[in-house]
C-alpha cells in the first residue's frame, strides 16, 4: 500500500515538473518472472522515480547507503522496500581499501526477491553523473545475475536495460525519454564471465541512452506556469487552482537553492509533496471549522483526484498492476 501510494503520488509530481514523459519499448519489461533493470544514471533519485512509474508491476529500487544518513530517507527506505548499496569509495577503511563483503545482506535481499519473481532496478554505472556519455559500468549487476542463475537456480532471469534520458533535467517544462532495451536472456547466454557480462549490460544499454528526447507541444505553457481552461476539464482547473502555486513556490525554491544539475528536479518533487500535504491539512481544518468534518473529508478527496487529472491531461496515465 505505501509503495502504491508513493508511486502515484511521485507520479503526479514528474509530471508537474516535466511537461512529458515518453516511454519507449514498454513491451520489452516482462510482467512476470525475475527481471533485472539496468538503467543509466543521469538524476540521483529521480531517475528511480522514473523507472518505478513506468514499470508494470512493484519495482524493488535500490541506492546508496549514505542517503539513510537523512532521517526522512531512513525511514522512508524501509516502507518503500528500498535496498541500501554501500559503495566502494564510501567505505574506504583507513588500510585504503573498501571490505568485500560490505554488500552481502543487500545481495541477498535482491536475490530473494529475484527468487520470488520479482523485479529489481540497479543503477550499473554506480554514480549519477551529467557527463555526455556513460560512466564505466561497475559488475554489480552482471554478478547478481550470475549468482542467481548460478548459484541460486533462478531461470527464465531477464536484464533489461532502461535508457533514461533528458531535454534539460534541471529545467522545468523539459521532455524526459525512458527507453527500454533489448534484454538480456540469461538462460541463452550459456556460460559467461562476469567482465563479458557487464560489456554486454553496457553494449544495451549504450544503445537506448543519451537520446533526444521529443519536445512536448505543451512546453511553453508549463514554462509560463501552466493552466487548464475549466470548461475543457473541471477537475483539471480545480487541481491547478490547488497545487500549481505551490508547486510553483516549491520549484523556485529548489532552482535557488540547488547547485548541480541533480538537484532542482528532485529538491522540486520532495518539497512540493510535503508542502501539498501541509496544505491539505489546513484546508481540512478551515473546511471542518465551517462546515464540519464530513465535508472537510469530501473536499480534501477532491484535492489528489485534481492534482492527478491536471498533471496527466496531456500525458498517458500509469499502468496498473498486481
Amino acid at each position: 500500500m505505501i509503495y502504491r501510494l508513493l508511486r502515484w503520488f511521485t507520479g503526479i509530481a514528474l509530471h508537474w515538473f516535466y511537461s512529458s514523459i515518453q516511454v519507449v519499448g514498454r513491451e520489452r519489461i516482462p510482467r512476470t518472472g525475475p527481471v533485472i533493470i539496468a538503467a543509466s544514471h543521469h538524476n540521483a533519485l529521480v531517475d528511480a522515480l522514473i523507472a518505478g512509474w513506468i514499470a508494470p508491476r512493484r519495482l524493488t529500487l535500490t541506492a546508496k547507503a549514505t542517503l539513510l544518513e537523512n532521517p526522512l530517507v531512513a525511514w522512508l527506505f524501509p516502507l518503500a522496500g528500498v535496498v541500501p548499496l554501500r559503495r566502494a569509495k564510501d567505505e574506504i577503511t583507513k588500510k585504503g581499501d573498501a571490505p568485500v563483503t560490505r554488500n552481502a545482506g543487500a545481495f541477498d535481499s535482491i536475490l530473494s526477491v529475484l527468487a520470488e519473481g520479482g523485479m529489481v532496478l540497479i543503477f550499473p554505472e554506480g554514480i549519477s553523473h551529467s557527463d555526455p556519455h556513460l560512466a564505466p559500468l561497475k559488475t554489480g549487476a552482471a554478478r547478481l545475475a550470475l549468482e542467481a542463475r548460478d548459484k541460486r537456480g533462478i531461470d527464465n532471469l531477464q536484464i533489461i536495460p532502461l535508457g533514461l534520458n533528458f531535454e534539460d533535467k534541471g529545467n522545468p517544462g523539459t521532455a524526459v525519454l525512458a527507453e527500454a532495451g533489448e534484454p538480456i536472456h540469461m538462460d541463452r547466454v550459456g556460460g559467461i564471465a562476469v567482465n563479458e557480462l557487464t560489456e554486454m549490460i553496457a553494449t544495451r544499454l549504450a544503445a537506448v541512452s543519451l537520446k533526444e528526447p521529443t519536445p512536448s507541444p505543451d512546453r511553453d505553457a508549463v514554462r509560463r506556469k501552466g493552466g487548464v481552461h475549466p470548461l475543457a476539464s473541471p477537475l483539471g482547473a480545480w487541481g491547478e487552482l490547488t497545487h500549481r502555486y505551490i508547486v510553483n513556490y516549491a520549484r523556485d525554491v529548489a532552482l535557488r537553492m540547488s547547485k548541480t544539475p541533480d538537484e532542482p528536479a528532485m529538491k522540486t518533487i520532495v518539497l512540493s509533496l510535503v508542502l501539498i500535504l501541509l496544505s491539505y491539512v489546513v484546508q481540512f481544518a478551515i473546511v471542518a471549522a465551517l462546515a464540519g468534518p464530513l465535508w472537510a473529508v469530501l473536499y480534501v478527496a477532491t484535492l489528489p483526484l485534481g492534482a492527478y487529472w491536471a498533471a496527466y491531461k496531456n500525458h498517458p496515465r500509469p499502468e496498473a498492476y498486481a
